[in-house]
């Protein structure tokens, strides 16, 4: 039986308000025909966030800190020369917010020095090799961490943007497939992910993940009303019609976050998450 999981990123929170402001009427009945637990997603000891719970929900829980920057790197498709240092590195503004577009660029000129190649990411995310950058006021800098052991292959393909979910999924041996439109937030296509997990499913894989970000990215923003809309498109165009697909391959739709994301702080949590599991009855 396939099993599609849609990693709904950041979409819980302590009180639960986003959820449950939501108007996702899909997600609601696969809850009421379904099977509702609470996971605990982050490992003891690992600060929350997706590059400590996602692997666990692919299939490896780690004990330390995973490498930040080889997760950017297997998401971007850029290669690290043997030997080479890699660094994740984060450019905030003067009260700590992501930092625009201008600023991340003089960031990124500033740091090609000393050899060093720099690879503009996503948003305010710089992907640095070469000697490590000094910390300092509006950069910083992830400290190195673990590798993650190839337990997957093919038979399990990811979709989504380029960010943390594909580079961890690729790092692990699945199979990625970055889904026309996916831009990791509220603007990402949801029906071109729909389409992705279809194709997955026509192709008999023994998992489809389906990750979407654009409620962490509103969280993030302090923005609950873009959270709240965000979760309900996921529920119009991407939910209610994977459920059908998936009852056609008689297979089992799980749906939980990786983490929770605060939108009145914009800050992670570490707090168990729900999770849906639904197939058709038998």
């Amino acid at each position: 039986m396939v099993d599609v999981l849609v990693i709904l990123d950041g979409a819980s929170e302590p009180s639960g308000a986003s959820l449950a402001e939501a108007d996702m009427p899909h997600l609601a009945e696969l809850a009421r025909s379904g099977e509702v637990t609470r996971l605990t997603t982050v490992p003891p000891g690992l600060e929350p966030g997706s590059e400590s719970a996602i692997p666990g929900l692919l299939g490896h829980t780690p004990s330390e800190p995973v490498d930040r920057a080889a997760i950017e790197a297997a998401a971007h498709g850029i290669v690290v020369p043997a030997g080479a240092d890699a660094w994740r590195v984060d450019i905030r503004d003067a009260a700590g917010s992501r930092a625009g577009d201008d600023a991340t660029d003089r960031a990124a000129a500033a740091l090609r020095t000393a050899g060093r190649e720099v690879h503009r990411l996503r948003g305010h995310r710089l992907l640095v090799i070469g000697a490590e950058p000094d910390p300092s006021d509006g950069v910083v800098v992830w400290p190195r961490g673990a590798a993650l052991p190839r337990v997957l292959d093919a038979r399990t393909l990811v979709v989504g943007a380029r960010g943390a979910a594909v580079g961890i999924a690729a790092l692990l041996g699945a199979d990625i497939l970055v889904s026309d439109g996916a831009t990791g937030d509220v603007d990402t296509d949801l029906h071109a992910k729909l389409d992705a997990a279809r194709r997955g499913l026509g192709e008999r894989r023994e998992r489809v993940v389906v990750h979407v970000g654009g409620a962490d990215e509103a969280a993030h923003r302090r923005d609950r009303a873009a959270k709240v809309a965000f979760l309900e498109r996921v529920d119009a165009e991407l939910l209610g019609l994977l459920a059908a697909a998936v009852a056609g391959a008689r297979g089992r739709l799980r749906i939980c976050p990786d983490h929770g994301c605060d939108p009145a702080t914009g800050l992670h949590d570490a707090e168990p998450v729900p999770h849906v599991s639904w197939a058709v009855a038998a």
